[in-house]
């Protein structure tokens, strides 16, 4: 789950990450208060889960003045389809130097490795992209819980002394808080020290629990359905409507319709043993999604009972074309349910895929 930039900024400040003064304000009429609170020249900066907001309109200078009408300036917008409700007021900073640093997890290596850049800012993907050895890098063992000193001399060699802290604070804080990405772009240098300018963090969903947050906001209205079925569920671009039981069986209904030139709207694997109330629900929950012309619905009866699978399909009764495939556990009382209700049994998972993939066609 990602957190807002005001969220990561309290985050890094609790492991010791200097930040500029700020204010959290929810309507235009405090900004000027909280302008003044913070010295009277103020950056506004709209808390809304996209990048590149610079870019976007969604950071704005202001003074106590004129804050209000920035403010509202802000409230009003959009920021790349998301609606601003909250606005960070923050200190200008007389900038003399910007890094980037970021932490993220190499699949490759199954380690944490941390990028450093002497060159920060809108542009840092530029930079990379241009001039590679722009941007160095450290493999850290996930056995480490500190940054050793050598890598941090490797990372900010000729840099000042202050970055070195604040990489190791940094990295203890993607390590606490189960992070997937720590950023702070830019890091930059002022007068008075280093500080966050932006940050970022996102926490693996999987340590939401461990790490005291109830509700994954990152998912979207059928996403947080399917969680609360217990549904694996991944929403995708097509117009086939997938339902499997079984990660590897769901995945391969998908690699078939690819196959076959066809699109999945979703991967849905209602797991084991499902009855005839989880199918239905995860019938529905396919049948939502605005894009789907058909279902296909690929079930292994095991512990899975094939005629619950066919009640829970015929009770859901929804208007797209549902293809069913199913083999096993009371396959032959499952079978003769639908067709009696009127629903296309195919006896293979290829002939299946290959009349959905020709109904969302047509």
């Amino acid at each position: 789950m990602k957190l807002l930039e005001y969220e990561a900024k309290k985050v890094f400040s609790t492991f010791g990450i200097p930040i500029p003064p700020s204010i959290l304000i929810t309507s235009a009429r405090e900004a000027s208060a909280a302008c003044k609170k913070i010295g009277g020249s103020a950056v506004l900066k709209a808390q809304v889960d996209v990048g590149g907001r610079g870019k976007a309109g969604g950071i704005l200078m202001a003074t106590a003045d004129d804050a209000e009408a920035v403010a509202t300036e802000l409230f009003q917008k959009k920021i790349k389809g998301l609606p601003v409700k909250e606005v960070l007021v923050e200190g200008r900073l007389p900038i003399q130097k910007e890094y980037f640093v970021s932490i993220v997890i190499d699949r490759s290596t199954r380690s944490p490795v941390i990028l450093f850049a002497e060159s920060g800012g809108v542009e840092i993907e530029v930079t990379a992209g241009e001039r590679p050895d722009a941007v160095r890098s450290a493999h850290v063992s996930p056995l480490f819980q500190e940054v050793p000193g050598f890598i941090l001399r490797y990372l900010t060699r000729g840099c000042e002394k202050e970055i070195m802290p604040v990489i190791s604070s940094l990295y203890r804080a993607f390590r606490e808080k189960d992070a997937l990405l720590a950023e702070i772009n830019p890091l930059v240098v002022t007068p008075s020290g280093v500080l966050a300018a932006d940050a970022k963090l996102i926490i693996d969903d999987n340590a939401l629990a461990r790490q005291g947050i109830t509700g994954n906001r990152d998912l979207t209205e059928r996403e947080a359905e399917a969680e609360s079925h217990g549904f694996s569920y991944v929403e995708l671009d097509g117009s086939i409507g997938v339902i499997g039981n079984g990660a590897g069986l769901t995945m391969a209904t998908l690699d078939l319709i690819a196959h076959h030139k066809g699109a999945a709207a979703n991967f849905l694997d209602v797991g084991g043993g499902a009855g005839s109330d989880r199918v239905l629900h995860a019938v529905r929950l396919v049948a939502s999604v605005p894009t789907v012309k058909v279902i296909i619905v690929n079930l292994l009866g095991g512990i899975t009972r094939c005629d619950e699978v066919a009640r829970g399909i015929i009770a859901a009764g929804v208007s797209q074309q549902v293809i069913v495939r199913l083999a096993g556990t009371n396959e032959a009382e499952g079978r003769a349910l639908l067709e009696g209700a009127g629903y296309r049994m195919l006896d293979t998972m290829e002939e299946a895929v290959a009349a959905a993939v020709l109904e969302a066609s047509s």
